[in-house]
C-alpha cells in the first residue's frame, strides 16, 4: 500500500484540485482554505433553526391576535355609535324634519323685554351673599 504523501509536498500541488490557483502555499481541505475560522459558519443557522421557528411564529400569533382585536375594537364601535337612519323608528324621520325646521327668531326680544316685570336695575344674583 503506498504512503500518503504529504500535503505540502510538490507531487500534491502537481494534481488537479492540490494546490492553489495563486501559487502561494495555501493548504486547502474539503473545498475550505486552513486559514478559515469555520468551515461550517454558513451553516451555523440550522442550529437554532426550532427556537427560530418557534420565535417566527409567536410572531405571526400575534399579529394575528393584534389584527382580530382591531377588527372587534371596530365592529363594537359600529353598535355603540348612533346613526339615526339605522337606530331610530321609521316614524321619527317626520318628527326630525319637523323640528329642524323650527327656529328661534330675535325679532320679539324687545317686545318680551317691554312686557318683563323684572327689574333692570337689580344687583346681580350671587348664591349665598345676602342683600
Amino acid at each position: 500500500m503506498p504512503e500518503p504523501a504529504d500535503i505540502n509536498s510538490p507531487e500534491v500541488a502537481k494534481t488537479p484540485g492540490g494546490g492553489s490557483g495563486s501559487g502561494k502555499d495555501e493548504n486547502v481541505v474539503n473545498g475550505h482554505k486552513e486559514g478559515d475560522a469555520n468551515p461550517f459558519a454558513e451553516y451555523m443557522w440550522m442550529e437554532n433553526e426550532e427556537e427560530y421557528n418557534r420565535q417566527v411564529e409567536e410572531e405571526l400569533l400575534e399579529q394575528e391576535f393584534l389584527e382580530r382585536c382591531f377588527q372587534e375594537m371596530l365592529e363594537e364601535e359600529d353598535q355603540d355609535w348612533f346613526i339615526p337612519a339605522r337606530d331610530l323608528p321609521s316614524g321619527v324621520g317626520q318628527i326630525q324634519q319637523q323640528l329642524s325646521g323650527l327656529s328661534v327668531s330675535d325679532g320679539n326680544a324687545e317686545d318680551i323685554a317691554r312686557k318683563s316685570s323684572l327689574n333692570p336695575e337689580a344687583k346681580e344674583f350671587v348664591p349665598g351673599v345676602k342683600y
